[in-house]
């Protein structure tokens, strides 16, 4: 049974005195800035009759959803498999009060079975390119991913228009106009799902860790839009949750191509209200 609350502290912005140059004139002047923290997970667990303990990664985010961006990245390395996974997530109050918000622990549950060796090395993300020293295509074949299966499908008329439903509903890039977002939407082009971070994977993350905490492991109907580029990274998260189409604002990178054309993704780039790019999976899109 999965406990936990979380209680994170409102810092998704901060403001600081700038000086602005406009027109040849000085002004100074407080900006919204995006908040940047790093978050460290742990682990909790039962082996071999022992209890377990290991920190296994420490990401740069912007605080808040912090316990669906727990959940999102170790369904993403596969180490869970849903919510009946997790017993409890928490952070650590017990360590001092500056960090106590930036350590989240995840007990799982007793006999949960996991290949252990994936926490051999500790993984180390960055608000811009995510956990680095990422496994080649080959090993996501290694680890059980199999192609995402047909069936859905999707008009360009909602693709065209994904990026101007995330872009009204992003608060936090309405008051700073730094930070990235992820969106899931339906068929219809509704969006169901919403999340900003600083760093594009945690964003990510952070939508399909919510979904997974809420008992939703595979996403088979439904439609991502990243704000930024897609990266072979993001294209492994959106495979791990079987997502069938993968947009994006910017460009992909030549691996997440290769990725989407290996696993049956549909990858759609430089989405404007006037058009888009399709690098793979042409038959999704109807009309």
């Amino acid at each position: 049974m999965l406990t936990g609350m979380e209680t994170s502290r409102p810092e998704r912005e901060v403001r600081r005195p700038v000086a602005r140059l406009r027109d040849g004139r000085w002004t100074c002047v407080e900006d919204a800035i995006s908040a940047e923290e790093p978050m460290e997970i742990r682990l909790l667990w039962q082996a071999a009759g022992e209890l377990q303990r290991r920190s296994i990664a420490v990401t740069m985010r912007t605080p808040g959803d912090d316990f669906a961006l727990a959940a999102g990245f170790l369904f993403g390395e596969g180490i869970i498999g849903g919510p009946y996974d997790v017993v409890d997530l928490s952070y650590c109050t017990d360590e001092d009060e500056e960090q106590a918000f930036n350590i989240v622990t995840v007990t799982l549950r007793p006999g949960l079975a996991f290949d252990e060796t994936r926490l051999e090395r500790n993984f180390f993300t960055t608000s811009s390119c995510g956990v680095c020293g990422k496994a080649t295509l080959d090993a996501l074949e290694v680890h059980g991913c199999v192609a995402v299966p047909g069936g859905f499908a999707i008009t360009p008329a909602v693709i065209s228009a994904m990026p101007d439903a995330l872009r009204a509903a992003q608060a936090a890039f309405a008051a700073t106009g730094g930070i990235h977002a992820a969106g899931l939407f339906d068929a219809q082009g509704r969006l169901l799902a919403l999340k900003e971070d600083v760093g594009r994977h945690n964003a990510l993350d952070k939508v399909i860790g919510e979904q997974v905490l809420s008992g939703s492991t595979d996403l088979h109907d439904r439609a991502v839009l990243l704000s930024g580029r897609a990266s072979f990274e993001l294209l492994q998260k959106a495979l791990v949750a079987r997502v069938p189409v993968v947009c994006a604002v910017g460009a992909p990178s030549s691996l997440a191509v290769e990725l989407a054309e290996s696993f049956g993704i549909t990858l759609v780039g430089f989405v404007r209200p006037g058009g888009f790019n399709v690098y793979a999976g042409r038959q999704r899109i109807s009309g």
